[in-house]
């Protein structure tokens, strides 16, 4: 398990995070879902021992994960980002392969088992045929993914993504969040991943977190959190909720004066 405990995180003075207690639990899903500014990429960056936060711990299996080293986090927990405009003149095998350093060290060649984690990571997320690319050729949605394929290939058993559907179509939204809810489930990993699509989160999910002004405002099922009182309080737009025709789970949608439209 994964928990923050009394968490307060800012930058240059700007509280960010106040006091905020949550837990990701092995086997299963937990999205973060807010407005933008509401704190979802610094509880991930702090979760994942990037940003070391002013008050509140963050305990990884009941450890602090600040009294462990980077290679031994490293080893057990691995954070995707935002897929961002830095371009490495490398290939994707050679990125994917970057993620088995905490196991390996950097200067020793891949072994057999490096290069089985490398070349399931890659098909797994679909980008096998592209393993000789160079990340300079690749489109937005390529590169996201080629993140994605490297912190598989790292063999994590805690796995935080930052908006991992940003820039990819609706065929590679649905089969990268069906990837990570399988890991969950199939292999008690522990996921959370921020999204800012309400559906997306509400099909994939097994707990939302709703994150507003810094603060956890509510956690639980999609069903729970998502209510159109709370959704519009938060979006500042009156929101709709109804149950997917075919799921059952709440489909958000903002609601239309067509009289003004």
């Amino acid at each position: 398990m994964l928990e923050a405990q009394g968490l307060t995180c800012a930058y240059d003075g700007r509280s960010v995070l106040e006091n905020l207690c949550l837990a990701a639990r092995p086997g299963e899903v937990l999205a973060l879902i807010g407005p933008n500014g509401v704190g979802k990429s610094t509880l991930l960056r702090a979760m994942a021992r990037l940003l070391r936060p002013q008050r509140g711990k963050i305990l990884l299996a009941e450890r602090d994960l600040w009294r462990a080293s980077p290679r031994a986090v490293a080893r057990r927990l691995a954070l995707a980002p935002q897929a961002s405009g830095r371009r490495w003149p490398i290939t994707v095998g050679e990125m994917v392969a970057l993620a088995r350093a905490p196991h390996r060290g950097w200067l020793l060649p891949l072994t057999a088992r490096d290069r089985t984690a490398v070349q399931q990571a890659l098909e797994q997320t679909g980008l096998l045929h592209l393993r000789d690319r160079r990340l300079t050729e690749l489109s937005g949605g390529e590169r996201q993914r080629a993140v994605l394929a490297r912190v598989l290939a790292q063999e994590p058993q805690v796995l935080l993504l930052d908006e991992p559907t940003s820039h990819l179509d609706l065929r590679y939204q649905s089969e990268i969040l069906a990837l990570v809810q399988q890991l969950a489930h199939r292999q008690d990993m522990t996921v959370g991943v921020s999204l800012h699509d309400l559906n997306l989160a509400a099909l994939y999910a097994d707990r939302l977190a709703l994150l507003c002004d810094g603060r956890l405002l509510a956690v639980g099922p999609a069903a729970e959190v998502l209510t159109p009182a709370r959704l519009s309080h938060v979006y500042g737009v009156e929101i709709v909720v109804a149950p997917h025709p075919l799921y059952g789970t709440p489909l958000v949608v903002p609601a239309i004066d067509r009289d003004r439209a």
